[in-house]
Order: structure tokens, then C-alpha cells, then sequence
């Protein structure tokens, strides 16, 4: 069956008109936002309350991110994998008690575009719901323009499988040859699920026309599920001729299919919106069968960790020179506490060696002692902690997080260090599992031991604001 034009989609031909410029994306090098901002109203999907939401431009490298512009001050929250709580049905991000619903479909219209830079403004805790669809979102983006930037687009290969499996569901990354990243989605519910027939659907982002073949595709429920909802205070504004609910018969309840697989359809923009919180693009093929929003996120969570790994073995180049701002892209510490100038060598996760010039300037020495300038014994231990959450950040399962101090044995402090000194910080993993880590920590000046400690950390995820 053909595609049918229904309310709330886009009409033939401005799905026609806007098709080249989808294509013409795929071929572009640079990042891309929006020529001008642009303003959806509508209500929300689970609490029915009026939303505006404004999708301004940004600039390079800024990647998406959410702003509720309700509250004083305003929180951000960026639209990462890591920042998503658990809800069902829908994507919601979170930071600290603040959270904003139903971010898929959006987040979906702004990957499908290939738009790289957003700030979407929102005045409440839900986006728009529209038709359940991305059309709501898409649409005035195509219409506004977007724009290119002077900035070279990063994409993140998948060069290593990976496979995430639920007893309902299975999603997977693999490598792919090809340029974008390609959707294959298996929609199978089953015996039980025999109104929603078996569904098969393949979309590359970057040859795909997602304006006529994905965003008009409907978030969809079966008629029992729809009436749990309702009961529970959840979408009572909807009915049936607004969302896709599907009848006992497999058909929708006084609506129509858009396509014969719409569901499926639906799936893949639900994907396509997930995978978007990797933080960047990728290359790669993604498998699944029967996922939501859980596994997409977990998926999503295993690549970007798979990505920023890969981002720290770049840095350190043949294992060796970390400069002051790669440090710095790793490390919350900045002045007068960044103790770390140089990473001369990182081998795996096993051992790092680092650089801290130690001059007059250094503020400590104002107080530590006039007369008699010495490097207080306690900065030596920090300095060898920094090197030493610098080494675990190397660790997969630690990537993206911050090394705590936890506890200090073994300190010996054995030598002054002073003014014109360069101390060489060595760091040695011991032990490192995916909350802690053990290292042998060493500080030397010309060859000789100034200082040494074991010292024990607790990874955890930074603050968000």
C-alpha cells in the first residue's frame, strides 16, 4: 500500500520539494544548525499541557542540548545518553530534579536533517506531542533553512560489534563500509501480537529521504494499552483520531495508516532520535528486533563510551604527549588547582607519565614560605592523583567519568621541591574495576623519588550544572 496523505503530514509535494535537500546533505563535510530559529507549540503526549519549544541556532562544536527557560535560573541539559532517565514509553532527559518528556521525536527530526548544533528552549517539563509524529518538528526546520558551518563534521566509525540482548528484545552496532548510519528493524510481537503484523523496514540516514519515508510515521499503542494509559491520568487529552490506536481488528480506531508498515516506520524514528544522544554522528549498521526505548538507550550508552575512548587514544598519540588542553577536555581542574602540565606517555591502562614545571609564579609560594619557597607535600599528592585519574579515564568502563580521591596510604615525602624543579609524575594501576581504581603513584625530580603514595579513587559521573 502506498503512503496516504493524512492530517498532520506533510502533503506530496512539499515532501517532493524539500526530498533533494535531504539528499544533498549527505555529501556535506562541515556541521550544520539552523539559518533561524524556530518555534513548535503544541500539547504534551503523557500530560496534555501546552508546550512552546524554540530551536535556536548554535554555534560549532556545541552539539544539542535542552534549556527549560521555565525556571530561574534556567537549566540545561545536553542531549547526551548519559543524562537520560528511565521512563516508559518515551525518552526523557534528566539533571538533578529537573527533566523534560518525550524529547524522541525531536531529537529524531534534528538527526534525520543532519543538523549538528541546536538549542531547543522549552517552557515546560514535556515537547509537543503534534500527531506523534517528527513532521511537527522537521517541517518548519526544512522550511527555515539550514545552514553550513566553519567546522569539519565529526563522525564516529563503529569498528567493534556490539551486541546488547533482552529476553523481549535485541538491538546491535556494527561495522559498515558505507557512508551513514543504516536502520534495520525487524518488528515481530510474536503470536500475541498478531494485530500488528510482522514488519521489516532499512533507512540510511545519509541517502534516505526521512521527510516523506520517516517523519510522518506515528507513535502508535493498542487500544488496551491506550485505555491503561487513560486510566492512570496519561494522555487523557488524546483520542484515537489524533495518535494511531490500534483495534482488535489490526486497524487503527476512526484513523488510517500514512504507510501499510507504519509502525515499523515509527521504530526507526525512534532509533534514529535515540542513537542522536551518542553525542556525534556514526558510520555503522544498526540490527534490531523489538526495541524500545531502553535497549536504543543502552546501545546509545555503550557507542558513546566506545567513541570517547577512542577520542583519548587519538590524544595521546603512539601512546605518547597529552597536551595542556587535551588534559583539560578530561579533567575539571583548572587554575590555581590543575597541577598536571604534560602527558608524556600513557601505555593502555596500565601506566602514565606525566610533567609538572614548577616556577616562582606558582601562587603557593606566596604563603609556602616567604624566604624559603617549597612546594607543599600535600600538591605533590594531588598532582599524582590528577596523572592518576588521567590513566583510569583510559579505562573503557571509566570513560567520561572523574576520578575521586578516596583514600591516601603509603605517603612518603621524601625531598623539598622547589622553584625551576620539573617534577616527572609516574602512575601504575594496580587494580581498576568499573567504580574504582588502585594505583602506585611516584614524583621525581632529576631521577630521584621526592615523593610517593598509593592512592585509591571512586569514578563518578560530573555534574551537570
Amino acid at each position: 500500500m502506498n503512503p496516504r496523505p493524512a492530517e498532520g503530514a506533510l502533503s506530496p509535494t512539499t515532501a517532493r520539494s524539500l526530498q533533494g535537500d535531504v539528499g544533498a546533505l549527505a555529501a556535506l563535510p562541515r556541521q550544520r544548525t539552523l539559518a533561524r530559529p524556530v518555534t513548535v507549540r503544541g500539547k504534551g503526549l503523557m500530560l496534555g499541557a501546552d508546550a512552546i519549544i524554540t530551536i535556536q541556532p548554535a554555534p560549532p562544536h556545541s552539539g544539542i542540548s535542552f534549556v527549560r527557560t521555565d525556571l530561574n535560573p534556567p537549566v540545561r541539559i545536553p542531549a547526551t545518553a548519559d543524562h537520560v532517565a528511565p521512563r516508559p514509553r518515551r525518552t526523557t532527559l534528566k539533571s538533578g530534579d529537573v527533566t523534560i518528556d518525550t524529547v524522541e521525536h525531536c531529537l529524531s527530526a534534528i538527526a534525520g536533517l543532519r543538523i549538528d548544533n541546536a538549542t531547543i528552549e522549552i517552557n515546560g517539563p514535556e515537547l509537543p506531542c503534534g500527531d506523534g509524529s517528527a513532521a511537527l518538528f522537521a517541517e518548519p526546520m526544512l522550511e527555515a533553512g539550514i545552514v553550513e558551518q566553519d567546522a569539519p563534521r565529526k563522525v564516529f566509525k563503529i569498528r567493534e560489534p556490539i551486541v546488547i540482548e533482552e529476553p523481549d528484545g535485541m538491538i546491535a552496532a556494527m561495522p559498515y563500509d558505507a557512508e551513514g548510519m543504516r536502520v534495520v528493524y525487524d518488528l515481530d510481537y510474536g503470536p500475541r501480537g498478531h494485530r500488528i503484523r510482522h514488519q521489516t523496514f532499512s533507512y540510511n540516514i545519509a541517502e534516505g529521504n526521512y521527510i516523506g519515508d520517516i517523519a510522518p510515521a506515528r507513535t502508535y499503542s493498542l487500544r488496551e494499552e491506550a485505555e491503561q494509559l487513560q486510566a492512570a491520568g496519561l494522555c487523557k487529552h488524546l483520542t484515537p483520531r489524533d495518535i494511531l490506536v490500534i483495534g482488535d481488528d489490526g486497524m487503527p480506531i476512526d484513523n488510517a495508516y500514512r504507510f501499510d508498515d507504519e509502525p515499523v516506520r515509527h521504530k526507526v524514528l525512534d532509533v534514529i532520535g535515540d542513537l542522536s544522544m551518542i553525542g556525534a554522528p556514526i558510520q555503522g549498521r544498526i540490527l534490531a528486533v523489538r526495541s524500545g526505548h531502553g535497549l536504543n538507550r543502552k546501545l546509545a550508552l555503550r557507542i558513546r563510551e566506545q567513541m570517547l575512548a577512542a577520542d583519548l587514544r587519538k590524544t595521546v598519540v603512539d601512546g605518547r604527549v597529552m597536551d595542556i588542553r587535551a588534559i583539560q577536555k578530561l579533567m575539571p581542574h583548572r587554575y590555581p588547582m590543575l597541577l598536571v602540565d604534560r602527558v608524556v606517555e600513557i601505555d593502555g591502562a596500565k601506566r602514565a607519565v606525566g610533567i609538572k614545571n614548577v616556577t616562582i609564579n606558582e601562587p603557593f609560594f606566596q604563603g609556602h614560605y616567604p624566604g624559603t619557597p617549597i612546594m607543599p607535600g600535600v600538591l605533590l599528592v594531588e598532582a599524582m592523583a590528577q596523572l592518576g585519574g588521567l590513566l583510569l579515564s583510559n579505562v573503557l568502563e571509566h570513560t567520561g567519568k572523574i576520578a575521586i580521591l578516596l583514600s591516601i596510604d603509603r605517603v612518603k615525602l621524601r625531598k623539598p621541591v622547589v622553584p625551576g624543579d620539573q617534577v616527572v609524575l609516574e602512575a601504575e594501576n594496580i587494580r581498576a574495576t568499573a567504580r574504582t581504581g588502585h594505583l602506585k603513584c611516584r614524583a621525581l625530580v632529576a631521577d630521584k623519588v621526592v615523593a610517593e603514595a598509593e592512592l585509591r579513587f571512586m569514578m563518578v559521573d560530573p555534574d551537570i550544572e
